[in-house]
This record gives C-alpha cells, structure tokens and sequence, in this order.
C-alpha cells in the first residue's frame, strides 16, 4: 500500500500543507504515522477521510462539526457519499439552470433572441436555501426584520444587470483586500484596516438599500457567522469567516 507525505497529498487534494497540518492539530485528520524523519505519513484510509473531510467542508459544515461526524460510532461512508451525491446533483441541477439563463442573457444583450422579464432569474437564487436564511433571520430578529428583507430584495431587483455585476465585483474586491491583509497578518483591529471596512460597509448600505450605522454593522456580523456565510468565507481564506467578522465588530466598537 502507497503511503504519502504531506507535500504529496496537499498536491494531490488541491491543498495547502498548512491545511493538512492544521487539520493534524485539531485532531481532524491525522498521518498514519510519523516517520523517523518526523515525516507525516498518509495511507489510503486517511486518504478517504480527507476527501469526506473536502466534501463536507464544500457542502458547508463547519470543521468543528465535520470532527463530530466522521467520528460518530457506526459512521458509514458509502451511505455518506450516496447522501453527499444526491445533494450535489441537485446543486448541480441548479447550476445548470443558472448556465442556461447566463447564456440566455448573453444571446438577449448579443441581440440574437428575447428573453422574458421572469427568466432573468432562472436557477440564480435557491429558494429553498433563502427561505431557511429568512426564516433564521426572523426567528433571530423577529418578524419585524421581514420589512428589511424586502427592502433589500427590491434594492437588488430594481438593479440593471451592469449595475448588478459592477456591485458584485466591488464585493469580490473588497473580500480579496481582506483576504490578502489576513494572509499578511494584518491584525483584524488594525486601524489601518477602516479604509477597507468602510468600502465594505458602503457596499451593504447600497446593497440593503438603507443606511447601515456601527450597531448595525456589528450586528451584520454576527450574521455572518450563519453556516452558509461561514462556508462562502472559509472558500475565500482559511480562517476568513472570523478575521471578517472580528475586523467588523471592532470597527464598531471604535465608533462608540
């Protein structure tokens, strides 16, 4: 049976060796053994566990909670990856559909066919998956927040398509300012850091469709912490989700 180093499997996974070896301190994942070399050592078993550990952080579980899950008595892989799947395909489905109004949208601006007001959103947003964030928020907020989210929803839908895509580049942009100042160590109560937070505070004030005062941008934090953000964030930067939500909250704090 093959056994491979860290270097190797990081390749082979599409990862970083700081991953792996984060993923040895928290007990998530660890070597088959330790070399003389003090080498760390993969055989095909942690292999397996490292693609259910790649699969669930993708479908957005929380590494804390993949732990629980992969080490709960009797867990059964193949019923694991049959569930995975049938998930998957289903956001497959949805990012096929997503495609076809891309294209559709295309072909409409390019002037080669039609399209109706109501296929602009074919496949965009999941339903079912908003229906969960807004009923978080209103059990979180209470029903009154309800007239917030339409507001926002209005904001959005009024957006001609340039607009929405500049809007949304201004966002990547501003994750990637964070991501990058996080990769150097900035710290996230760095004041050198407000420049960055007030674009982004300006872009959920634009995007809420109403002012978005400190308490509010704190408060938008603890948002974030939601698993569906969490695992947006943790896809741009390992360890994204907190220095975001740390960088905000302490602006805040400044402000009072």
């Amino acid at each position: 049976m093959t056994n491979y180093t860290v270097s190797e499997v990081a390749k082979m996974a599409g990862i970083s060796v700081r991953t792996l070896h984060h993923y040895h301190e928290i007990s998530l994942l660890r070597p088959a053994y330790v070399g003389e070399n003090s080498y760390r050592y993969y055989g095909r078993e942690e292999l397996l566990r490292l693609q259910q550990i790649l699969v669930h952080r993708e479908l957005g579980i929380p590494l804390g909670e993949i732990g629980a899950i992969l080490d709960v008595p009797g867990f059964d892989r193949l019923t694991a990856l049959k569930s995975q799947r049938e998930r998957i395909a289903q956001e497959v489905a949805r990012s096929a559909e997503m495609l076809r109004t891309i294209d559709r949208t295309i072909a409409e601006l390019e002037g080669d066919r039609a399209m109706k007001d109501a296929e602009l959103y074919s496949g965009i947003v999941d339903p079912k998956k908003q229906a969960e964030y807004e009923a978080w928020l209103e059990k979180k907020y209470g029903p009154e927040i309800g007239k917030h989210i339409e507001t926002s929803r209005r904001k959005m839908e009024n957006l001609s398509p340039a607009e929405r895509d500049a809007m949304m580049s201004e966002l990547k942009d501003i994750e990637q300012q964070f991501a990058k100042a996080l990769r150097d160590g900035v710290p996230p109560e760095a004041q050198s850091l407000d420049p960055l937070i007030e674009r982004h505070r300006a872009w959920v004030a634009s995007s809420w469709g109403r002012d978005c005062p400190p308490t509010a941008y704190s408060g938008l934090a603890d948002n974030y912490e939601h698993p569906d953000f969490v695992a947006r964030y943790e896809a741009i930067e390992e360890g994204f989700s907190r220095y975001l939500c740390a960088a905000m909250r302490s602006w805040a704090k400044r402000q009072s």
